[in-house]
Order: C-alpha cells, then sequence, then structure tokens
C-alpha cells in the first residue's frame, strides 16, 4: 500500500487500523466490522485509499477515497515491479 493509506489489519487476535508508513495504530477492535467502518472513515476523512487485509494478509477488500488512486500500480499485484 502506498504511504498515507488506511490498511485494517488483524493481529494479536484484535483488528487494528494503521497509516501505512507511519507508526501510527489504531486502538483495537475486536470486530473486524468495527475496524472496516473507522478504518473507512479515516481514509475518507484523509482522500487516501482503505485496504482491508484478511486474516491470512491477503487483500479482501479495497476501497479509493483517492481520485489518483485507481491509476497508480499496486506494487502487491503489478508484475513490472
Amino acid at each position: 500500500m502506498p504511504q498515507g493509506d488506511i490498511g485494517t489489519v488483524h493481529s494479536d487476535g484484535r483488528w487494528h487500523n494503521v497509516v501505512e508508513g507511519t507508526d501510527q495504530v489504531s486502538e483495537p477492535f475486536d470486530t473486524r466490522e468495527e475496524a472496516v467502518a473507522e478504518g473507512r472513515a479515516m481514509a475518507r476523512d484523509l482522500g487516501v485509499e482503505h485496504v482491508v487485509k484478511g486474516l491470512d494478509g491477503s487483500i479482501a477488500e479495497r476501497t479509493s477515497f483517492d481520485d489518483e488512486a485507481a491509476s497508480r500500480p499496486d506494487p502487491e499485484t503489478d508484475a513490472t515491479r
């Protein structure tokens, strides 16, 4: 994920939102739904992408609140990188 995007991840039995490229981590959430709702609101407010990762770490959902995000290559799936 590019720096500044919001990622919702599962760690230590709880769900967290992280700001990519920083040490910022939200308070933990008991449910995926709570964390996703908060992560989506954070991304909307910042005008960045919100990426939800599944329990295995793979991307489960991606929502862009950044008009330029659609044109950025995804380093996880871009075969040219």
